[in-house]
């Protein structure tokens, strides 16, 4: 009997060494910043529905509505009137305007030539030598069943009143912080109509060579709760991004098909930084990468951005109510329909607006991305060698190699270095990696996935 407890208990010892042991491998550490943690903090329910309620108080937001009592252009002076009251915590950083241009009549949805306007806060970086902006936008137009609609009550509180919120609520919070690089907070109109008010500022933004290094663009996310399937869940989102560029060249096509980099466009990787800095800064949620440019069959403001080559994606709530999305408020059958205050869930939007804000700020307090990162396919080799130069601009305090096997949808690794140069024993023939600095303060930039280096 001894003999067998003796052996039991070296049984037991061991599975606990093993248990033990697989519990301090899964380990994860989360290295906060704390002044971003701090603003995540900040972001408040109770602000975002206010927000939301006085978006849904007016008659209707409608791209057409000339109302300037009831209607989207009084809509648009109380948005501007938020931004100036934020700015006056940004020690003179940050400016509001509403910005006014004509839509051209396509005989659709714009039957004729129309005013059209997008309200936009300007956060100015304080490092004169970086030219980055980055976007946080949503559109503030509303609509009925029927899209040409402009007069009739369409309050649009989650579609996109949510989104609006968020942006005004991260306005009031980073207004007061700096950070490196510049943040425009946009409200856009005219999404509804076909695009219109991000189209006008895409197109501006090419022209006149702006560097946009990211657009999140937020579109129906303030609901928790499925229509049909009867699910309900405030613990998930959705990131979307596009795989082949709408806007790649020849010479990008080429090299992504050399490389197999089809999942590695830089709009994936936004999403995928959008849900390591998400899940690192907002305790309890997960963030999902949808491989589309958007939902089936459907677009968002994201789309004209990409069109021009610049890098965006969408961030929308995971499961949609359709009763109280695009249709006219009534009762009907025993059932409410429209898009109603009543029918979102504040803590779900505090939650994704925590998201953006984390990944928002740790975007504009990042250094510059690594230049001309390539990696080495001179010979054959079970290692793989990668090289780059530092940013253009910031003070980095060294860089992050990142590796997933080819199947994965995230980076799983993550190898620190000082020196612009790093080779490890994992072959590129079964793993994809990217680049990323890493600031003084700890932030990090989007990666980069690199080209061959081949003479």
């Amino acid at each position: 009997m001894q003999l067998i407890n003796l052996t039991m208990r070296k049984i037991l010892f061991t599975l606990s060494l093993g248990l033990l042991s697989q519990w301090t491998f899964s380990q994860t550490i989360i290295n906060r910043n704390p002044e971003i943690d701090a603003m995540v903090k900040e972001v408040s329910s109770d602000s975002l529905e206010s927000y939301v309620r006085k978006l849904a108080s007016y008659n209707s937001r409608h791209t057409l509505s000339t109302d300037t009592q009831n209607g989207m252009p009084a809509a648009q002076d109380w948005v501007l009137s938020k931004f100036n009251h934020f700015a006056q915590s940004s020690n003179g950083r940050m400016t509001a305007e509403i910005e006014k241009f004509t839509i051209p009549g396509d005989g659709r949805r714009i039957e004729q030539d129309s005013p059209g306007a997008n309200v936009v806060a300007t956060l100015k970086g304080t490092d004169p030598n970086d030219d980055r902006i980055f976007i946080l936008s949503a559109h503030m137009d509303s609509r009925n069943k029927n899209v040409m609609d402009a007069d009739n009550f369409s309050p649009g509180a989650n579609d996109d009143g949510s989104g609006t919120a968020a942006v005004i609520e991260l306005a009031r919070v980073m207004a007061s912080h700096s950070f490196p690089a510049t943040i425009k907070f946009v409200a856009f109109t005219g999404e509804e109509q076909g695009l219109k008010g991000a189209t006008y500022m895409a197109d501006k933004a090419k022209e006149e060579g702006w560097n946009i290094a990211a657009v999140l663009n937020n579109d129906i996310i303030g609901n928790s709760e499925s229509s049909g399937t009867l699910l309900k869940d405030n613990l998930k989102m959705r990131v979307f991004s596009e795989t082949i560029p709408v806007a790649e060249t020849e010479e990008e096509a080429r090299i992504r098909r050399y490389t197999g980099a089809d999942n590695d466009s830089k709009s994936r990787q936004l999403a995928r930084y959008i849900k390591e800095l998400g899940e690192r800064y907002v305790d309890q949620f997960e963030i999902k990468l949808i491989y589309r440019p958007d939902r089936f069959l459907r677009g968002g403001d994201q789309t004209s951005f990409a069109r021009n080559g610049f890098t965006a994606v969408r961030l929308s709530e995971m499961n949609e109510n359709f009763p109280h999305q695009h249709e006219n408020v009534r009762v009907e059958d025993g059932i409410q329909y429209g898009d109603l205050p009543e029918f979102m869930d504040f803590e779900y939007l505090r939650k994704v607006s925590g998201i953006n804000l984390a990944s928002l700020a740790t975007l504009a307090s990042s250094a510059g991305q690594p230049e001309n990162v390539r990696i080495d396919v001179r010979g054959l080799s079970n290692h793989s060698i990668l090289s780059w130069e530092a940013p253009k601009f910031g003070k980095v305090k060294g860089y992050y190699v990142l590796m997933r096997e080819t199947s994965s949808p995230v980076w799983e690794k993550k190898f620190f270095t000082t020196d612009t140069n790093l080779t490890l024993p994992y072959s590129k023939d079964n793993y994809f990696f990217s680049v990323q600095s890493v600031s003084e303060n700890g932030s990090e930039s989007l990666s980069v996935f690199p080209t061959p280096l081949s003479r």
